[in-house]
């Protein structure tokens, strides 16, 4: 349930619970309990206790002890301090606004290329899918610039991107598909060791050396490398199906200011949340869960969807798309708390230059079939649409 939606909204059982049981144990077939948390107050909370709730993952991996090792699935969503600490201080000089401005001209150039792939893919008026010709590949190859690695088995990664994430075929087929592409990093780190990239993985490799382990960097971009291109990639399907149902926003975006642009994709941002539950959390051990008892090791999922439709966040109306809203607070679709998505400025960045450079190249654009017949994903983390035909 939570990880279902009508179109781009969530069920109304989110919304129910938010109101009435914002503490819900769900009814899984565990040794363990699993609550899901659906207001602010609450998803606020857990996501800001360290101290109470632990981040590590391993104990439900098949083949791991506890302990690090080469099945650790790493990263620094699944990491504790003092380890995520660490690493986390590592990469964070790379993601201020400061150091992502130099991205800038990459990331224009790519949409433009991409822009003009759709122009010619659409040239003689047939369906072109958006998500494959566009929303893909910009955040890909900005996020292979950005660590610096090749541009290779782009289709591959596509699929492994949306698999990782979807539990439609059960938890086995996700932790595979991350495998998978944990497999690739490792040989790029590896590779990386000999002769350093120009990329963050070789500038990781030049400064920390081995004070930093294989395993740890190859978690370290992973989690880059994926957050990074499959969110994104998510966020421009959907933001531009949400922009065409009303010729004003999408006006808004084309023509509009900076502070109008900015304004929209936060907006955006709230109204879509295409993560739509934080990482687990676990707790430590017996505690109390503002008056719901939990036992040490329960599992907490935190509904990033749900809080963002809460009115404590976006004040009045909280379902409706409102590019003039004036937020209660700050959104939750980058997470809270130390593990707050660190590529949340990246993310604002691309949506920032590809939405109006879409809308003004094509002010015709239009979704080419119902949106009865899109299909959107049906059990995924991170939500999302594989196909999106359009018209340019």
């Amino acid at each position: 349930m939570p990880l279902q939606r009508t179109g781009v909204d969530p069920v109304p059982r989110l919304a129910e619970l938010r109101a009435t049981d914002p503490v819900h144990e769900l009814d899984l077939p565990f040794d363990f309990s699993v609550y899901l948390v659906t207001d602010t107050e609450h998803v606020r909370a857990v996501l800001a206790n360290r101290d109470d709730y632990s981040n590590d993952i391993r104990h439900l991996l098949p083949g791991t002890d506890g302990t690090t090792s080469g099945t650790d699935i790493g990263g620094l969503g699944f990491t504790d301090a003092p380890l995520h600490t660490r690493l986390r201080k590592i990469v964070t000089p790379e993601f201020t606004m400061r150091r992502l401005a130099r991205l800038e001209p990459m990331i224009e150039a790519f949409v433009a290329g991409q822009l003009d792939e759709l122009a010619a893919a659409g040239a003689d008026g047939t369906p072109v899918d958006l998500a494959k010709v566009l929303s893909f590949p910009v955040p890909f190859q900005t996020i292979c610039a950005l660590l610096g690695l090749e541009l290779s088995d782009r289709d591959a990664f596509a699929r492994l991107g949306v698999q990782r994430f979807d539990v439609t075929s059960g938890a086995a087929a996700a932790f595979g598909a991350v495998s998978a592409q944990r497999e690739f990093l490792f040989d790029a780190v590896a590779r990386q060791r000999e002769e350093p990239g120009p990329g963050l993985i070789g500038q990781i490799i030049r400064e920390e050396g081995e004070q930093i382990s294989d395993l740890d960097l190859a978690g370290l971009a992973d989690g880059v490398f994926t957050g990074g291109y499959e969110t994104t990639a998510g966020m421009i399907s959907l933001s531009t199906l949400v922009l065409l149902r009303d010729p004003a926003h999408a006006e808004l975006v084309r023509s509009g200011s900076r502070k109008d642009v900015d304004r929209v994709v936060e907006e955006l941002l709230r109204h879509l949340s295409v993560v739509q539950l934080a990482f687990p959390r676990f707790a430590r051990r017996d505690l109390d869960l503002l008056g719901t008892p939990l036992r040490a090791g329960d599992v907490v999922l935190a509904s990033l969807s749900a809080s963002n439709r809460d009115p404590l966040t976006a004040g009045a109306s909280p379902e409706v798309f409102d590019p003039a809203r004036v937020p209660t607070s700050g959104h939750l679709a980058f997470g809270h708390g130390a593990h707050r998505c660190i590529g949340a400025e990246l993310a604002r960045m691309e949506l920032r230059i590809l939405l109006p450079a879409l809308l003004r190249r094509f002010p015709d654009l239009a979704i080419a079939v119902p949106q009865s017949e899109l299909q959107f994903r049906q059990l995924s983390f991170v939500y999302g649409i594989d196909h999106l035909p359009v018209t340019v």
